[in-house]
């Protein structure tokens, strides 16, 4: 079968039927989206790394909560990676504060290695798309999704940070996300 011409929900109904080759599909096609998100939040490689395979171990022993009309397969991976992040860092009772990387910084040499020039410049294209979204953003939006994807913070961290209700917070980030996806899916 060959698994690179489904689409995400496909493979992951087959993942849940214990189809390593979708498995082996999904990480291909996202594991540079959660290792870099990842390394972003806990802050060192090796970690991330971890954070990575734990992700799609977890999608592997889970696939079959995956609800599509929650979410999308991305946004269920990357939700997935945020609350393991969360969780390592609450386990090492620390903060990423200074070592992690804020929106401006980011670069390719953040990222994992690409296949090829064509790798990445099409991974530098994407962040530049990525980039330009996020300017268009409302700075409160962006402000707390920095604070949620970038410093790891909870809601209600977040809510305590900048001073806001929780419910603001919330609506905040959700409306980032929904902005994000609809400026991004249109290009």
């Amino acid at each position: 079968m060959d698994y690179s011409t489904l689409n995400d929900e496909a493979l992951i109904r087959l993942v849940a039927r214990a189809h390593e080759g979708a498995l082996s599909q999904l990480y291909d096609r996202y594991s540079r989206l959660i290792f870099s998100l990842a390394l972003n939040l806990v802050g060192d490689r090796a970690t991330a790394e971890e954070v990575t395979l734990d992700v799609f171990t977890r999608v592997w022993e889970r696939a079959e909560t995956y609800r599509s009309e929650q979410a999308k397969v991305s946004t269920w991976l990357s939700s997935i990676a945020r609350y393991r992040c969360i969780d390592v860092l609450r386990r090492r009772g620390s903060r990423p504060e200074q070592r992690s990387v804020g929106w401006a910084e980011l670069s390719l040499g953040a990222m994992p290695s690409v296949d090829g020039p064509e790798g990445a410049t099409e991974l530098a294209l994407q962040q530049e798309r990525v980039r330009a979204a996020l300017a268009s953003l409302p700075p409160e939006q962006r402000e707390a999704l920095a604070l949620a994807y970038f410093q790891g913070y909870t809601h209600r961290q977040i809510a305590e940070t900048l001073g806001q209700p929780l419910g603001t917070v919330k609506t905040r980030i959700r409306l980032a996300m929904q902005k994000l996806r609809d400026l991004l899916v249109e290009e």
